[in-house]
């Protein structure tokens, strides 16, 4: 855990050994559950740490994350990113959603027993929610982490984000590429590309970026389309 600390402290976030013990005690839980239900394809301790914990948090430090009252985790698969962030910052609300039920009853009951109690579990499809009332523009931020192509991902996660709010997409060392792939979407579902943040500390240097997308206007009603749309026929 001394990258994770390393990573959290030199972005301005001191952690002591109670929260330490929470990332290493959601570790083993995942990795116990791992023996029965597909979680992670990653069973190796240290390297789930880095690319599994520290490759989550490495946004802690920009402004839009430590402003943000009220995040959504988009596909969260086994909680990432959204638990880890959760677990850094116990004062906001996490809303982690994922298609595949099985898995959210495991992280809530996780989450229980590690007493993470700013988390909430959402069994739907992004299209679903984003035509919800209940959840539509309802989030000062979204986080999604190896879901789908940026085009699709943006009409996954766009439609949820408020005005002003803003839209992270952690993606792999070909982000630019995916930017000038998507084409208009993230701007017909309402996103200005803020930035490409590409993580780097004084011990450490990632492969990945995280692009930064401010939600400028509101997404147009008719969007997210029908559940599976938008990973067919992605908006250009």
């Amino acid at each position: 855990m001394d990258e994770l600390k390393k990573v959290l402290e030199e972005n301005g976030i001191a952690v002591g050994d109670e929260t330490l013990e929470k990332f290493n005690s959601y570790m083993e839980e995942i990795l116990g559950w791992n023996e029965k239900v597909n979680l992670t394809a990653i069973t190796d301790k240290k390297e789930f740490v880095q690319k599994h914990f520290t490759d989550s948090v490495l946004c802690v430090g920009k402004k839009e994350m430590q402003d943000a009252k009220t995040v959504i985790d988009v596909g969260t698969g086994a909680g990432f990113p959204g638990v880890p962030l959760a677990i850094v910052f116990p004062e906001k609300n996490f809303v982690l959603m994922d298609s595949l039920n099985k898995r959210l009853k495991i992280i809530d009951e996780i989450c229980a027993k590690l007493k993470i109690t700013n988390v909430e579990v959402k069994h739907a499809r992004a299209e679903e929610l984003g035509q919800s009332k209940d959840y539509r523009e309802c989030f000062d931020l979204c986080v999604s982490r190896a879901v789908a192509n940026l085009a699709t991902l943006s009409e996954y996660c766009l439609p949820l984000v408020r005005e002003g709010g803003y839209f992270f997409a952690y993606k792999g060392p070909e982000a630019e590429n995916e930017v000038k792939a998507a084409g208009r979407a993230p701007a017909i579902l309402g996103g200005e590309l803020k930035e490409v943040f590409r993580p780097e500390t004084e011990h450490f240097k990632f492969d990945h970026n995280i692009l930064i997308y401010k939600k400028v206007k509101p997404t147009p009603k008719k969007y997210p389309r029908k559940a599976g749309t938008p990973a067919k026929e992605p908006l250009k």
